[in-house]
């Protein structure tokens, strides 16, 4: 299959520049694999949709304020922090990267250095720096790592509110992404109360969302694209709990790609064609799009995703890739608001 298949048209006011006043006012669409149709709603519907005995399965990562800004001499950088390699020693993305070079030394605010240990291509750089707890300082000096696509002026991202709560779900819980997972961003302790109340089994994995999630497909050929890793964690109870699930019948949804990702991976570490959950911590770059077998995830919740990207290739291997962009076509239409602050598609 080619890149080109999975392009669509989006005018560039359906963009969410800003989330809801509330989460789960936000539009649901429900699409039906089953007979191709279409049902619009709101989010706070969802639980309607929940049947006693399902399993619904949260990426309980936590963004982490990864946009900082630094100081080389007299120019200002700025550092996308994506993750901790050693103590002290942080890969990161900057721009102008061109300003940065192998030894500088970058200044951050609250008199926090670091030394340009080492370069690599598109903007990476590793950056030591000689105290250990980087992200507590992050936490201090920090800004949420929105996506590009999010326009914001740099005066208002440094007033620090608003996003820094908004762009992260109600039951994240362990740091360690630099991107939220946004088909969790809808939902509210009453909605899950809901759930719950239904006799739904919640249960958590995480996976730390990093550059994987958002990284263009460059290659023509979708089978010549390399993902890059992201790791997950699926504990031994969410292993079993899902494993039940699956043996017993009963169906698993999976709130966003993120969880598609850790559960078809952990599937794939488990018994081969047993459906078997591996618990445990492991790196995945399972590159997920048409004719792909899933062996856990039963209904998905997600935003809409960009054109041309490996997030709408994997819904488009979960519902079909004409399916899907159809339901896009509907969205547009009907005025849905996409991608992270944007409204929600369930597949049934």
């Amino acid at each position: 299959m080619l890149a080109a298949d999975f392009d669509y048209d989006l005018p560039p006011g359906l963009i969410a520049q800003h989330p809801l006043a509330r989460r789960d006012d936000s539009r649901m669409m429900v699409v039906s694999r089953k007979d191709g149709r279409f049902f619009h709603a709101r989010f706070r519907e969802f639980p309607d949709h929940m049947n006693p005995g399902d399993v619904l399965v949260l990426n309980d990562t936590k963004v982490i304020p990864a946009k900082a800004w630094g100081r080389r001499g007299d120019a200002s950088i700025e550092f996308l922090f994506i993750k901790e390699k050693a103590a002290g020693l942080w890969e990161v993305l900057c721009k102008p990267a061109k300003r940065v070079h192998f030894g500088d030394k970058i200044v951050f605010p609250a008199g926090l250095e670091a030394e340009v240990a080492g370069t690599g291509d598109e903007g990476r750089r590793t950056l030591q720096f000689p105290i250990i707890d980087v992200l507590g300082h992050l936490k201090s000096i920090g800004y949420a790592p929105l996506p590009p696509y999010i326009k914001r002026k740099k005066e208002d991202v440094k007033h620090r509110s608003g996003d820094l709560d908004r762009y992260q779900t109600i039951f994240a819980a362990k740091d360690g992404a630099i991107a939220a997972p946004t088909a969790g961003l809808h939902f509210t302790p009453e909605i899950l109360g809901e759930v719950r109340g239904k006799g739904v089994s919640v249960v958590e994995v995480t996976l730390d969302v990093g550059p994987a999630t958002f990284q263009p497909v460059r290659m023509e050929r979708l089978e010549d694209h390399r993902m890059l890793e992201e790791t997950y964690v699926v504990s031994e109870a969410a292993a079993a709990a899902i494993g039940a699930a699956k043996g017993e019948g009963r169906t698993v949804t999976a709130v966003g790609t993120t969880v598609v990702r850790a559960l078809e991976s952990a599937a794939r570490r488990g018994e081969s064609g047993s459906g078997g959950i591996m618990a445990g911590r492991a790196a995945t770059s399972i590159f997920i799009y048409p004719s792909f077998e899933f062996r856990v995830v039963d209904r998905l919740l997600t935003n809409f995703h960009l054109p041309k990207s490996t997030l709408l290739m994997l819904v488009s291997a979960f519902a079909g890739r004409d399916l899907i962009l159809a339901a896009y076509r509907e969205a547009v239409h009907e005025g849905y608001r996409f991608f992270s602050y944007g409204d929600c598609m369930l597949i049934v």
